[in-house]
């Protein structure tokens, strides 16, 4: 029997939209951190974790037709969704495998730059997936991570509803292994898989009324909606009563709200 994917956020049709909203969304602070790591033309890169887009379109640009950039995804409707993406794109430096994440059979120190993003917020065991990123670079290559303190998302005037969701996302998440706050924890696990130099780039965003992501707990609670009532963690008319309370206070345009704490953590690996 196969493995029950574990991933927190599952793979609906309307997830799969969103991670493609996300791609564009996030597309200016990636680029920002690959030039802080200096992606240069010629490297070879592998994103984790890729999703239906994912930074493969950025990469590709950097690397050049020199370089090369291979995508791995554990989703097999993703992994289609990835290759129409870099064929429409004529992204002719790219790849994208189907795979585990944990092994993915890739030459171990073979790689320039091993990249995930808002992976690790989302799976259990996580170091085993960063001890994978560390064996595919190469000595002196960079391993770079931009992941979440998913536990910090707030607004103004503060809602309960809000904290309640919160509350249950993170039951959920604990009771699947899952640390929705991993992002704090990162620069500690690199340390501890031998990454040197390591530097971190914290970010916090001011969601406006029109903002893809300014209904992002919703979309979260909605995509693990049927596993957290399964597990019996709420009743399913409170939870509907929760929901339409946070989308009425998000949709009021005086509200504030502010994203969770996002850290974008690299550094280099070690010598073997």
């Amino acid at each position: 029997m196969t493995e029950p994917d574990p991933y927190l956020l599952g793979y609906r049709k309307s997830e799969q939209d969103r991670l493609e909203r996300q791609a564009l969304e996030l597309a200016g602070e990636s680029a920002r951190l690959f030039d802080e790591v200096g992606v240069r033309e010629g490297w070879q890169v592998v994103e984790i974790g890729c999703g239906p887009r994912g930074c493969l379109d950025l990469l590709s640009e950097r690397v050049g037709a020199g370089g090369g950039v291979v995508g791995v995804e554990r989703s097999a409707d993703q992994v289609e969704r990835a290759r129409r993406f870099v064929a429409e794109r004529g992204l002719g430096n790219v790849e994208v495998l189907c795979g585990d994440a944990r092994a993915t059979e890739l030459p171990g120190a073979s790689f320039d730059l091993v990249t995930e993003r808002l992976v690790l917020v989302n799976v259990p065991e996580p170091e085993q997936i960063l001890a994978e990123m560390v064996r595919l670079v190469r000595p002196d290559g960079v391993v770079a991570l931009h992941e979440a303190d998913s536990a910090t998302q707030r607004c103004e005037p503060p809602l309960p509803a809000q904290q309640r969701l919160l509350e249950l996302l993170d039951t959920y998440a604990q009771m699947n292994g899952i640390d929705r706050s991993i992002g704090l924890r990162v620069p500690r696990m690199l340390r501890e898989a031998g990454v040197l130099d390591i530097r971190v780039n914290p970010l916090v965003h001011a969601y406006p009324l029109e903002h893809g992501r300014r209904m992002l707990l919703l979309d979260f609670v909605e995509n693990a909606r049927d596993r957290i009532l399964e597990r019996n963690l709420i009743r399913a008319n409170e939870l509907d009563e929760l929901t339409a309370a946070l989308k009425r206070h998000l949709a009021d345009p005086a509200t504030l709200v502010l994203s969770s704490v996002f850290l974008q953590t690299w550094g280099r690996a070690p010598a073997r």
